[in-house]
């Protein structure tokens, strides 16, 4: 009895000995005499194998990504000040009035110093293992976490702060940078929203509110930060030994299998890494002018990160509730975070250039919300606690916008540039969010709300320049390669020439952006 044989993948995923030389002559045609044009670990991979693994069917190809994910999603790490807020720290500490949100500011100045002091995050992450590069710092994250336990004053804390946004400061450029290694395109906005995931809201939730229950001669917020310091600490050395370093470096997958997840990053012409930095990529990032109007998108839309974040107990609790309700009330925002990124980044996946309409679309929301929590009356608790959830919607749009600057940078040094250059957008707006947020407006923050609006429609105008722009790029590309088709060019051959080069999206004559 016959069977029908197994579907192959399409001829756009596959790579044999004929390609894999062609992509040494592209390698000789686009290296300048700078030597931009290099093949990077996953190109010599790719090129070493091609003989031997070649033949590969969708099924394979469907059944490493299901290995990638279950490997690469568990990712969970959340900031708890706001509910210690609750359980005594300010008055324990004499936090009181700005000092407050100095205290929260202050952890921005420490992720900001670690990004921008001659990048000395981005080196890491360029130089070393980026799997270990994550794992320890939130080794040593997660232990200042538990020192914050055991403060007595203001500076103690202050420091501690600090010191958490140093080595924070590597942990998300290092998912960014994970995230462009291992996925498509098409993938990484429902990967980014994953891993950007705030369901820790409901386990910190819980853990605050049965704190908060305890009758010992431990403060609440102080058993807050030892417990969930320590279990980050457990956590984290699970990281720095199971989470991978790369798809040619890594012991869950077998040689056949790396070859297949290498190959199926191929056609996004971003590479995977290379560990020489290259100085003309850093001056090529900050010139682009792409990467201008997402750096000033990021800023503006994490403004409601930096207020609702640290103030949301104090929010919450000014409507009336009391600490233990406040906490329990907190739980669904994390919530609305997920499913709201979810809900933009799901369509993201199966619609093309679409992205920046569906951003711009989710953050009409918190616009919304941020009005009604201005001019609703103070006595309608429910229509203000509903606005307030809703407010989280500002999040929808964040990992899919910042997945735009994965999907269209190529060249490891720029990418990890531009990753460098949105997080230290997104320390700025979390350091003068909090400075909006005046004690003496509590509760209802006129001036906080105000400002947030204000970011909230710039954020808009942003995303429109950048896809009215991108478009103009993908005209005018199209327009070259009808040039050179006429000219008797092969572009499909040229195309996959210059996919594995460790250069840029604007040295690569075919590469093709989105948005």
């Amino acid at each position: 009895m016959s069977s029908e044989p197994e579907k192959r993948a399409p001829a756009e995923t596959e790579i044999d000995a004929a390609s894999g030389s062609h992509a040494l002559e592209g390698e000789n045609e686009l290296t300048d005499t700078k030597g931009h044009g290099h093949f990077d670990a996953a190109a010599d991979f790719l090129r070493l194998h091609a003989a031997e693994y070649g033949d590969i069917t969708e099924q394979e190809i469907k059944n490493v990504l299901w290995k990638i994910d279950l490997r690469m999603m568990p990712l969970m790490l959340k900031i708890v000040i706001s509910n210690a807020a609750l359980y005594g720290m300010t008055t324990d500490l004499g936090l009181a009035g700005t000092l407050y949100s100095w205290t929260g500011s202050i952890f921005y100045f420490g992720y900001l110093v670690s990004l921008s002091s001659e990048y000395p995050s981005n080196i890491l992450i360029q130089k070393f293992p980026v799997g270990k590069v994550l794992g320890i710092s939130c080794i040593i994250w997660s232990a200042l976490v538990t020192l914050m336990g055991a403060t007595y004053s203001a500076p103690p804390m202050m420091v501690l702060r600090f010191l958490m946004g140093v080595f924070e400061a590597p942990i998300f450029p290092c998912c960014s940078v994970i995230t462009v290694m291992w996925y498509k395109k098409k993938e990484q906005p429902l990967r980014t929203a994953i891993w950007f995931s705030g369901f820790s809201s409901l386990i910190t939730g819980i853990v605050s509110y049965g704190l908060g229950n305890t009758n010992t001669s431990v403060a609440s917020w102080r058993l807050l930060f030892i417990v969930l310091g320590g279990f980050t600490f457990l956590w984290s050395i699970f990281i720095t030994i199971f989470l991978p370093d790369s798809p040619v470096r890594n012991k869950f997958l077998n040689e056949r299998e790396k070859y297949i997840a290498v190959l199926r990053i191929k056609e996004n012409m971003t590479g995977t890494e290379n560990r020489e930095i290259k100085w003309y990529q850093i001056k090529e990032a900050l010139t682009d002018w792409k990467t201008w109007p997402l750096l000033i998108f990021t800023i503006c839309i994490n403004v409601p990160n930096g207020g609702l974040v640290t103030f949301a107990a104090q929010i919450v609790s000014g409507l009336g509730y009391s600490k233990l309700t406040t906490t329990l009330l907190g739980m669904p925002t994390g919530l609305f975070m997920t499913f709201g990124a979810w809900m933009v980044a799901i369509p993201a996946y199966f619609l093309r250039n679409c992205r920046c309409l569906l951003a711009g679309i989710s953050v009409l929301v918190p616009l919304v919300c941020c009005v009604l929590m201005m001019k609703l009356d103070r006595a309608d608790k429910n229509g203000l606690l509903a606005a307030y959830y809703c407010f989280y919607f500002y999040w929808a749009s964040y990992p899919t916008v910042i997945a735009l600057t994965y999907a269209n940078t190529a060249g490891h040094t720029k990418k990890t540039t531009v990753n460098a250059l949105m997080f230290i957008g997104y320390c700025v707006a979390n350091i003068i969010a909090p400075q909006f947020f005046i004690s003496t407006e509590a509760p209802g923050y006129k001036t906080g709300y105000n400002a947030i609006l204000g970011f909230l429609v710039v954020a808009i105008f942003m995303l429109a320049i950048y896809a009215v722009g991108i478009q103009w790029e993908i005209n005018k590309q199209a327009k070259r390669e009808a040039e050179l088709r006429a000219a008797g060019v092969d572009i499909e051959a040229e195309r996959e020439a210059e996919m594995m080069l460790d250069t840029t999206d604007r040295e690569k004559k075919f590469f093709t952006y989105i948005y």
